[in-house]
C-alpha cells in the first residue's frame, strides 16, 4: 500500500517552490550586478580617483580588486586602505603594500638627500676628518638611491676625496718641514747657508699656513715646527755670535801683527786678548790662539823689577812696634738683643695705639723676660710711659670686661625664651662661653658670683639641647644595634647555599637599601660597622656577581644569536620569538643590576628591531619583485592574446603555434612568484590566452586531420577499386592510367603513404601476367581483413552490427587476453589502422563501409 502511494506521488509532478524561485531571481540579479561592476572596474583604468571612489562604493570583492590595480597615488592609497581595512583584506593588503613601498622609497630618497647634505656640509667644513667621510660611506652603502641622487653623491664624494688627498699632501709637507728644521740645527752649515735654509722653510710654512686645509693639521705639528724653527734659529744665532767673536779677535790680531814687534808690550797684549769675548773651542779658535802665541813670542821680554819684600829685607832694622789690644765694643749678641728689645717696645706701643690690649700684654711679657743693655734716661722714660699707658688701658678693660660679662649673663638668661633649634642653641651657648673665656684673657678673671650666674644661665639654656643630644646618642646606639642585626642577617644568608638567585639578589638589594636607610651612628662605631657589613655583603654578593656574569654571558649569547638570524628565512620570526621568550625566562630567573639589565635589553631590542626592519625591507623588495614578475606575466599574456598566426601551410602554422606556446611556457616558468592577490587572476588569464592559441592550433590540426582522412579514404578506395577490378577480371585500363589517378591524389603521412604505396604497387604489378595468383591472395586475405576490422572496431569502440555480435563477443575475449599478456606493448589505434590499410584483400561493400567508419573515427586523429 505504501509503495503504491509512493509511486503515485512520485509520478505526479510537484508545483514550483516560490522561495526557490525568489532565490534564483536574486542570484540572477546579483550575477548581473557583479558583471556590471566588473565591467565598470575595468573601465576606470587610467583614472585613479574614479577607481578609488568605485572601490569604496562597490559591493563585490572581485570588482574592488580589479579596480585596486589602477590606484597608485599615495593619498588615494591611504583613502582606500582606511576604507577597506576592515572590509576587504585583499584590497587592504594590496594598498598597504603599495603604501609601504612608496614610503620606503621616500625614506630612501630622504636618507640619500640627507647623506648628500652631509657631504656638502663636510665640504664646507674647515676641519674635515677621514672618520667623517668613512661614516658617510657606511651610511651610503645601505641606501638605495635614484640615479640622480647617486650621481650627486658621487660628485660630492669625489670632492671630499680630493680634499682628503690635499690634507694628506699638506700633512706630509709639514712633517717634512719639521724634519728639515730639526736637521738644520746639526747640519754643520755656515751661518749664511743656514739663514737661507731658514728663509726657505719660513716661505714654505707661510704657504702651508695659507692652505685651505690648514685646519686639518694636527696641533702638535705647528708646535713641533715652531720648536724646530727656534732650535735652528738658536743654532744660527750661535753661529753668528761665533763668527762675530772670531772676526773681532781676527781684527785685533791683524792690527797687532801690523804693528812693529819692538813696540808691543806682552802684558798689554795679554790683557787686551783676555778682554776680548771668548771663542768656543774649535779648530778656528786653536788657529787664532797659535797666531797670538807667535805674536807674543815676537814681542820683547818685560823688564824684571825687585819686589818690595826684597827691598825691605836689605833695609836697616828699626824698633819693633808695640801691639795694643783694642777696646772691646758691645758684644754682637748683646747688641742684637738690644735691637730686638726696642723692636718689641715699638710693637707694644703700636698695639696700644690701635687698642689691641691682648697683643700689648704679650709684648709686655716679652719685654719683661728679655735681656738688654743699659738704657739711656730717654729710653727708660719711654719704657715707663708705655707701661703706664698699658696699665691705664688694662684698668679700663677690666671695667669694660665686667660690663661685657653682665651682657653675656643677660644673653644667656634670655636664650630659653627664644626657642631656637637645638643645633643653633648649642652653637649660641658655646659662643657665649668662648666669649667669656676671651674676656678672661683680655680683662682678667671675673668675680665668682658673676661666673656662677653665667654658668647657671648657660646650663639652663643648654638643658633642652643636652636632652636632644642625649636622645640622638640613644638613637645612634639603636642604629648601631640595627646595623649589627643587618650584619648578622647578611652573614647568615651568605652562609646558606641557595640556588634561588632571584631571592639572593632581592635579599642583597633589600639589605643594601636597609643599610642606607639606617640613621646616624657614632663615628667610632660607623667605620667598624661599615667594614663588617661590607665584608658580609661581599661574601653574599660574590657568588651572586659570578652568577650574574654567567647570566650576562647568556644574554650576550642571545644577542649574538639574534644577530646571526637571517631575515629572509621563513622560520626567523619563530626563532626570534623563542629567543625573546628565553630572554624573559632569564630575566625572571635572575634580574641583573638595573643599569646593566637596561643596557643589555636595549642592545637585544635593537637587534630584534633590526631583524624586523630588515624583514620588512626584504618583504618590500619581495613585493616589488613579485609586482615585476606580475608585469612580466601580464606581458606574456598580452603577447599570447595578441599573437597572430601567419598564413601559409598548416604544418608551418602548427609549428609556429607550438613554438610560441613552448617559449611562452618557458618564460612563464622562468618568472618568479607574483602577489598572492593577483595569482589566481593572472593564472586564469594565462590559461585563457593559452586556450585561445591552442584553439587555433586545434582548428588547424582538425582541418589537417580531415584532409588526411579524406586523402586516406580516396587512396584506399582507389586501391580497393584496382583490387576489385583484378578480382572481377575487368581491369581494362593500363597501369599508366591507374598511376595517373594515384598521383592526382594528395600525399599522405609517411607511414600511411608507404603502406598504401606498397599495396598499390603490388596491385598494379598484377595488371600484367600473374594476376590469377594475386587474385587468389586477395580472396585468401578476405577473412583476415574482416577479423582485423572487427578487432579494430572493438578497440575503437565502434558498433559492428547485429550480424557480427557473436564474432565480436569472441574477439573481445581474445583482445582482453592479449592485453593481459606481460611483456607485450599494446598497439595504438593508428598503428592498427595502418596495418589494416596495408592488408591486400578482396573487399565487399559492407566491409568497405565499416573501414570508412573506422577511418572517420581514427584516421583524422592519427599522427
Amino acid at each position: 500500500m505504501f509503495e503504491f502511494l509512493f509511486k503515485r506521488s512520485a509520478s505526479k509532478p510537484s508545483a514550483p517552490d516560490p522561495v526557490v524561485a525568489e532565490q534564483a531571481a536574486a542570484s540572477a540579479q546579483s550575477a548581473s550586478r557583479r558583471a556590471e561592476q566588473v565591467a565598470r572596474a575595468h573601465a576606470v583604468a587610467g583614472d585613479e580617483a574614479a577607481a578609488a571612489d568605485f572601490i569604496v562604493s562597490s559591493e563585490f570583492a572581485d570588482a574592488r580588486l580589479i579596480a585596486a590595480e589602477h590606484v597608485h597615488a599615495l593619498p588615494l592609497l591611504e583613502k582606500v586602505h582606511q576604507a577597506m581595512r576592515n572590509t576587504d583584506r585583499r584590497v587592504a593588503k594590496l594598498m598597504q603594500g603599495r603604501i609601504d613601498l612608496i614610503r620606503h622609497q621616500a625614506a630612501e630618497t630622504q636618507r640619500a638627500q640627507a647623506s648628500i647634505d652631509t657631504a656638502q656640509r663636510l665640504l664646507n667644513d674647515d676641519k674635515l676628518s677621514p672618520n667623517q667621510v668613512a661614516e658617510l660611506d657606511r651610511q651610503w652603502q645601505v641606501i638605495k638611491a635614484t640615479p640622480e641622487l647617486a650621481s650627486a653623491f658621487s660628485a660630492a664624494r669625489a670632492a671630499l676625496a680630493a680634499r682628503l688627498e690635499a690634507q694628506v699632501v699638506l700633512q706630509r709637507a709639514v712633517i717634512d718641514a719639521v724634519v728639515a728644521a730639526r736637521a738644520l740645527a746639526s747640519s754643520g752649515q755656515s751661518a749664511g747657508e743656514l739663514a737661507q735654509a731658514l728663509a726657505r722653510l719660513d716661505a714654505e710654512h707661510a704657504q702651508h699656513a695659507q692652505s685651505p686645509e690648514r685646519g686639518s693639521l694636527p696641533k702638535h705639528l705647528e708646535s713641533d715646527f715652531i720648536q724646530a724653527r727656534e732650535q735652528a734659529q738658536s743654532a744660527l744665532q750661535a753661529l753668528q755670535q761665533h763668527q762675530a767673536v772670531f772676526d773681532a779677535r781676527q781684527a785685533a790680531l791683524t792690527e797687532w801683527q801690523a804693528q812693529d814687534a819692538a813696540s808691543l808690550d806682552v802684558d798689554t797684549l795679554k790683557r787686551a786678548w783676555q778682554a776680548l769675548p771668548r771663542l768656543p773651542e774649535s779648530p778656528l779658535s786653536d788657529s787664532l790662539q797659535q797666531q797670538f802665541a807667535a805674536l807674543l813670542a815676537s814681542a820683547p821680554a818685560p823688564v824684571q823689577t825687585a819686589a818690595p819684600e826684597a827691598a825691605a829685607a836689605h833695609a836697616e832694622p828699626g824698633p819693633v812696634p808695640v801691639l795694643r789690644k783694642p777696646r772691646q765694643e758691645l758684644a754682637p749678641v748683646s747688641k742684637e738683643a738690644t735691637e730686638q728689645f726696642f723692636k718689641v717696645l715699638d710693637a707694644m706701643e703700636a698695639a696700644l695705639q690701635e687698642g689691641l690690649l691682648h697683643v700689648a700684654s704679650e709684648h709686655d711679657k716679652t719685654l719683661r723676660d728679655s735681656k738688654h743693655g743699659r738704657l739711656t734716661p730717654a729710653q727708660a722714660d719711654r719704657l715707663a710711659h708705655v707701661r703706664g699707658e698699658f696699665k691705664r688701658l688694662a684698668d679700663w678693660a677690666r671695667w669694660g670686661g665686667n660690663v661685657s660679662r653682665e651682657e653675656l649673663v643677660k644673653a644667656g638668661e634670655e636664650l630659653p625664651a627664644q626657642e631656637l633649634p637645638m643645633a643653633e642653641l648649642a652653637k649660641k651657648v658655646g659662643s657665649l662661653r668662648e666669649r667669656w673665656k676671651s674676656l678672661d684673657t683680655l680683662s682678667g678673671p671675673a668675680p665668682k658670683s658673676l661666673w656662677e650666674r653665667f654658668d647657671a644661665a648657660c646650663s639652663v639654656a643648654y638643658a633642652p639641647a643636652a636632652q636632644h643630644f642625649k636622645q640622638l646618642a640613644e638613637e645612634r646606639h639603636g642604629n648601631a644595634a640595627k646595623a649589627q642585626e643587618l650584619i648578622a642577617e647578611t652573614a647568615a644568608l651568605a652562609a646558606e647555599e641557595s640556588a634561588d638567585w632571584k631571592h639572593v639578589a632581592s635579599a642583597s638589594q633589600r639589605l643594601r637599601q636597609a643599610w642606607t636607610r639606617l640613621g646616624t651612628i657614632d663615628r667610632k662605631e660607623k667605620k667598624r660597622l661599615d667594614t663588617e657589613f661590607g665584608a658580609a655583603l661581599d661574601a653574599l654578593s660574590k657568588p651572586l656577581d659570578t652568577q650574574r656574569q654567567i647570566e650576562t654571558a647568556r644574554r650576550e649569547q642571545l644577542i649574538v644569536e639574534v644577530g646571526l638570524l637571517k631575515p629572509s628565512e621563513r622560520n626567523t620570526v619563530d626563532m626570534l620569538k623563542a629567543l625573546q621568550d628565553k630572554w624573559q625566562e632569564l630575566a625572571k630567573a635572575l634580574p641583573l643590576e638595573r643599569r646593566a639589565e637596561q643596557a643589555l635589553w636595549q642592545r637585544f631590542r635593537a637587534a630584534c628591531d633590526d631583524i624586523f626592519s630588515r624583514r620588512k625591507e626584504t618583504a618590500h623588495a619581495a613585493d616589488h619583485e613579485r609586482r615585476e614578475h606580475l608585469h612580466a606575466r601580464e606581458a606574456l599574456c598580452a603577447s599570447l592574446e595578441t599573437a597572430v598566426v601567419p598564413e601559409g601551410d598548416d604544418k608551418a602554422r602548427t609549428a609556429f603555434i607550438n613554438h610560441l606556446l613552448r617559449d611562452t611556457r618557458a618564460a612563464w616558468n622562468a618568472t618568479g612568484p607574483v602577489p598572492r592577490a593577483s595569482e589566481a587572476k593572472i593564472e586564469q588569464r594565462y590559461q585563457a590566452a593559452v586556450a585561445g592559441v591552442q584553439a587555433q592550433a586545434d582548428v588547424i590540426a582538425e582541418r589537417a586531420g580531415a584532409a588526411q582522412a579524406n586523402a586516406l579514404r580516396d587512396k584506399l578506395r582507389l586501391v580497393q577499386s584496382l583490387e576489385a577490378a583484378l578480382a572481377d577480371g575487368a581491369a581494362s585500363a593500363d597501369a599508366a592510367t591507374w598511376l595517373q589517378r594515384w598521383s592526382a591524389l594528395p600525399a599522405l603521412d609517411t607511414q600511411y603513404e608507404r603502406s598504401l604505396q606498397q599495396r598499390f604497387a603490388a596491385a598494379q604489378a598484377a595488371l600484367g601476367e600473374g594476376n590469377a595468383a594475386y587474385v587468389q591472395q586477395l580472396q585468401a586475405n578476405q577473412e583476415r581483413l574482416r577479423d582485423e576490422v572487427l578487432r579494430l572496431e572493438i578497440v575503437a569502440g565502434v558498433d559492428s552490427g547485429a550480424e557480427f555480435a557473436r564474432d565480436r563477443l569472441k574477439m573481445q575475449v581474445e583482445v582482453l587476453q592479449s592485453s593481459l599478456k606481460s611483456g607485450q606493448k599494446p598497439l595504438t589505434q593508428a598503428s592498427q589502422l595502418m596495418q589494416l590499410c596495408a592488408i591486400a584483400a578482396a573487399t565487399d561493400a559492407r566491409t568497405a563501409s565499416r573501414i570508412e567508419t573506422l577511418l572517420r573515427r581514427i584516421g583524422g586523429h592519427a599522427k
